[in-house]
């Protein structure tokens, strides 16, 4: 009798992101510039050139991609934890990213946060954490206008640098 696997391979998470993209190597080549990502795999698509299945590991995550000539125009969000905002900030634009949100003040709980859109439309949140915030700070500071605009300027969906 075989014994059954773990529900969720080594080296994976419960939700692994799966970006669908026009051109999947320049996505990867972005990854590796703007945030040190490591490609763990790809494998060659249908068509000529094409890639029908690429893996990279950005810090402790994998995030899964391929060609789709029925790529949408809705951009993949993801939200990456960083070090240091601005240096990521600064990384991701040297690799191609546009600015949309520069890095805030401290957010209601605790991040100071920027976002970029690479070169393909993909949208991401550069997330440093700067202080723990307990629950009831974070829903006192959520009635603080300073704080609610604060998240605002990181959910605005056409803010300038967005396409």
């Amino acid at each position: 009798m075989t014994t059954r696997p773990d529900t969720i391979p080594d080296g994976y998470g419960t939700v692994t992101p799966w970006i669908l993209s026009e051109d999947t190597a320049a996505l990867i080549d972005f990854l590796k510039a703007a945030f040190g990502a490591e490609e763990l795999g790809r494998v060659p698509g249908a068509a000529p050139g094409s890639i029908g299945h690429a893996e990279v590991r950005i810090g402790t995550s994998i995030v899964m991609m391929f060609d789709s000539p029925f790529a949408t125009s809705t951009p993949a969000m993801l939200r990456l934890y960083v070090a240091d905002a601005e240096a990521a900030l600064q990384r991701a634009v040297g690799a191609g990213a546009a600015v949309v949100t520069p890095v805030t003040d401290v957010q209601a709980w605790g991040d100071r946060i920027a976002r970029v859109q690479d070169p393909l439309g993909n949208l991401y949140w550069l997330q440093e954490r700067v202080e723990e915030v307990d629950p009831a700070q974070m829903a006192r500071r959520m009635q603080d206008p300073k704080y609610v605009k604060a998240m605002e300027q990181t959910q605005i969906m056409n803010a300038p640098g967005l396409t």
